[in-house]
């Protein structure tokens, strides 16, 4: 049972420095990764600028974000 619940946690499993999406303009952009457990094919990837500080705690609130939906009712 606590494997099935680690493993239906997103969680995030990378921030790095990356280039700008095209059109965009700014050299202090990160690339997120948020996977759901060990699943490959449930991963998000999301670029945002800022800081790698700032970018990871915002990647770690959205895992959070995910996970309480999910725990109130949203999709299982």
């Amino acid at each position: 049972m606590q494997n099935d619940l680690i493993n239906s946690k997103y969680h995030v499993i990378k921030v790095e420095k990356t280039t700008a999406p095209e059109g965009m303009l700014g050299e202090n952009w990160y690339l997120y990764i948020i996977q759901k457990g060990n699943l490959s094919n449930s991963i998000m990837e999301c670029k945002k600028t800022g800081t790698l500080k700032s970018v990871t705690e915002h990647a770690e609130d959205v895992a959070e974000t995910i996970n309480s939906r999910n725990v109130k009712g949203g999709r299982k």
